[in-house]
């Protein structure tokens, strides 16, 4: 027994020792580190290392209410080696450069509707694109009536920082041709059918109409690449045109309200005296899906699996997914996920897999 305490004394005193050393070389070890993480970002394509397929990851899961867990509504799709954001909310563009996916490396941006949290990190995503990778032409960016607005506000809003850029870093590293986005406006008609808004070898984009009224007009997209299919409902009530156009995906990444959880806020506002938050707890509940009604519409569509984001209310802790989903699991009886940023997709093309795993997960080893 003696040996065996003298054994551990060995083994803890080299514990102790290997700590020590640690912490006296940590600075050290923190900028080896630091090298690492950049060559991983910086000296590979992050694209290249994908299997050929769809990969659909959340660049931002949240909504506007202020949750420090999660950025504003962003879905990231990369179809072989194209990259795609839909929407871009506030934050959002860090977490691609986090979940290295980087903004040089986009193809096109998607927008659902103008709502400023799906819209507010615009100028960010097109700065990022321009700048990290010295773009010679603009973003080409795809949304319904009212783009041209919107992309022109935020090239206004810019115009004093490109100049700044330019002069300093020089046109070769900022070239004044790459600025800003190009437009492509497309018009949904509720009573026509889908729109084709973007087609290339092995790849089609669709736009469909969805019910978020007093919105309008407000759109939802669905991506098809080599057999593997995923729709990204934007901002939507209960819809059919939704569910003829989810129609056996193999993901449906639909954003999600929860009225017993938002009538907490409500019942709170309301004993606090803040009449103008009682007023927005109850007219969200009607321009927004409740996750048992998504759930009914993916299993009349046939919808493999359901990543729900926009989440309302923000869900600090994990305690709280049960309570927001609900019966919607008994109600779907498929896999179903309360997103979070980083989640990350893989479909394999030629397969009917889908494979998980957290982009922003890495950062934390």
């Amino acid at each position: 027994m003696r040996k065996v305490w003298i054994g551990l004394g060995a083994v803890a005193g080299v514990v102790a020792i290997a700590l020590g050393l640690a912490w006296l070389f940590r600075e050290r070890i923190a900028e080896a580190g630091m090298r690492r993480l950049y060559e991983t970002a910086l000296a590979t394509d992050p694209l290249a290392e994908l299997p050929d397929g769809l990969h659909v990851g959340l660049c931002g899961s949240g909504a506007p209410m202020p949750d420090p867990t999660r950025a504003g509504p962003c879905v990231a799709v990369v179809a072989g080696r194209d990259l795609f954001v839909v929407d871009s909310g506030s934050g959002s563009t860090r977490n691609l450069l986090l979940m290295n996916l980087p903004p040089p490396r986009l193809s096109a941006a998607f927008v659902t509707h103008y709502h400023s949290d799906h819209i507010a990190d615009l100028g960010e995503l097109m700065l990022q694109r321009w700048g990290g990778g010295a773009a010679h032409a603009p973003l080409p960016i795809y949304g319904p009536t009212g783009l041209d607005q919107v992309v022109k506000g935020f090239q206004d809003a810019y115009t004093l920082d490109r100049g700044y850029r330019v002069a300093h870093h020089g046109e070769a590293v900022m070239p004044p041709s790459g600025f800003g986005a190009v437009t492509h406006v497309f018009t949904a008609d509720p009573s026509g059918p889908d729109v084709l808004v973007l087609e290339k070898p092995g790849l089609k984009v669709w736009a469909f109409p969805v019910k978020h009224d007093p919105v309008h007009p407000a759109v939802a997209y669905r991506f098809e690449y080599k057999g593997r299919t995923a729709v990204i409902s934007g901002d939507t009530g209960p819809s059919e045109r939704l569910v003829k156009a989810a129609k056996g995906v193999d993901l449906l990444v639909h954003e999600g309200l929860s009225p017993n959880l938002v009538a907490i806020q409500k019942d709170v506002a309301e004993k606090a005296g803040r009449t103008n938050y009682v007023h927005i707890f109850h007219d969200i509940l009607d321009y927004h899906t409740a996750p048992e009604t998504v759930a009914a519409e993916a299993k009349a569509a046939g919808v493999r699996e359901v990543l729900f984001y926009h989440i309302i209310p923000p869900l600090p802790v994990r305690a709280l997914e049960g309570p927001f989903l609900g019966r919607s699991r008994a109600i779907f009886g498929g896999p179903m996920k309360v997103g979070r940023d980083g989640d990350f997709a893989s479909l394999p093309a030629g397969s009917t897999e889908i494979k998980w795993s957290n982009r922003l997960d890495l950062l934390k080893l």
